[in-house]
């Protein structure tokens, strides 16, 4: 691989965790006026039609022709169907602050995956670097006065399946990294998406007699902002970035990157929030960052990266 492309993929996963790490700020905003299925709904409406118009004028091109659908349909399955509708319930019966802790587990479920399904290796140096930035975030979370609730089993096991959906979609979108472009990948999984949060929440309100209020949130101006900002980039162009990411860096290092949306997330607190950052939220902040430096510092080449290098010689 070329340092270029290495390189941006390095600054796509660091602007993704910028991303993600505001996006808790906005979903904060858009659930004042909506519930977390009518919020998710409008979030994929808002993806799926932004990336529909370069398609349909020809300026994203997309070749699905002589290609198995299959396993791309299961990647959006992953993501973002389980993941957000596993997400949504679990976070019904355990809180936010747990959510947080089982999502910082996810590099580990993936490096465990990614070394059963696509024989990454990884080094002592890398494992012990992914262990220090979950730690990290462990910390933060932790320093807060927040646990793990073992009587929330349901919320708790749902939040796990979440964190595994991801982790399952970092590993699938590697493998169809070789096949697929990332355009091609995202706008499947920005499209199911789409059908999924859009039927859930319209039968919902077929339920309730409701359906007439569907658009009402649309109504205020705060919670628009916040669904273009999570529709468009804490959805779309963050997916398209993860797709990009994962056709140049192995799925272990990559998911580690994930970590830093909390640092991101402790920071856009601190500044719009006005909540406090302490010397544990700091020491927490640099064990992310250099558990992320470190899984990425003192990993070799990817396999077929070495096998490419040993052609070349």
């Amino acid at each position: 691989m070329d340092n270029k492309g290495l390189w941006l993929a390095y600054t796509c996963a660091a602007v993704n965790a910028i991303i993600i790490g505001f996006s808790f700020l906005f979903t904060k905003y858009a659930l004042e006026a909506a519930d977390p299925l009518d919020t998710l709904a409008f979030r994929f409406i808002a993806s799926f039609a932004v990336m529909s118009i370069p398609v349909a004028l020809g300026k994203i091109k997309l070749d699905y022709r002589g290609k198995s659908l299959k396993w791309v349909l299961v990647l959006a399955l992953f993501y973002p169907t389980s993941f957000f509708t596993l997400q949504t319930f679990g976070l019904q019966y355990a809180s936010s602050a747990e959510g947080g802790i089982l999502l910082a587990l996810t590099p580990v479920l993936t490096l465990i995956l990614a070394s059963l399904f696509l024989k990454e290796q990884t080094n002592l140096k890398q494992k012990l670097s992914i262990i220090l930035s979950v730690l990290g975030v462990l910390l933060i979370f932790l320093i807060k006065g927040n646990s793990i609730d073992l009587q929330n089993v349901t919320g708790i096991f749902l939040l796990f399946l979440s964190g595994l959906a991801l982790a399952g979609n970092s590993v699938l979108s590697r493998s169809l990294s070789k096949q697929f472009s990332p355009a091609e990948l995202s706008y499947i999984m920005m499209g199911l998406g789409f059908v999924t949060f859009l039927l859930l929440s319209g039968t919902k309100h077929a339920v309730n007699g409701t359906l007439h209020q569907f658009f009402t949130p649309l109504f205020t101006g705060k919670f628009t902002v916040a669904i273009l900002y999570l529709g468009v980039l804490s959805s779309l162009v963050t997916s398209v970035f993860s797709n990009y990411i994962l056709s140049k860096i192995e799925a272990s290092k990559a998911s580690v990157f994930s970590n830093l949306s909390t640092v991101v997330s402790l920071g856009a607190g601190a500044l719009f929030l006005g909540e406090e950052v302490t010397l544990y939220h700091l020491v927490g902040a640099a064990m992310i960052i250099a558990g992320v430096i470190g899984a990425n510092r003192f990993g070799g080449a990817a396999p077929a990266e070495k096998n490419k290098a040993a052609a070349a010689s």
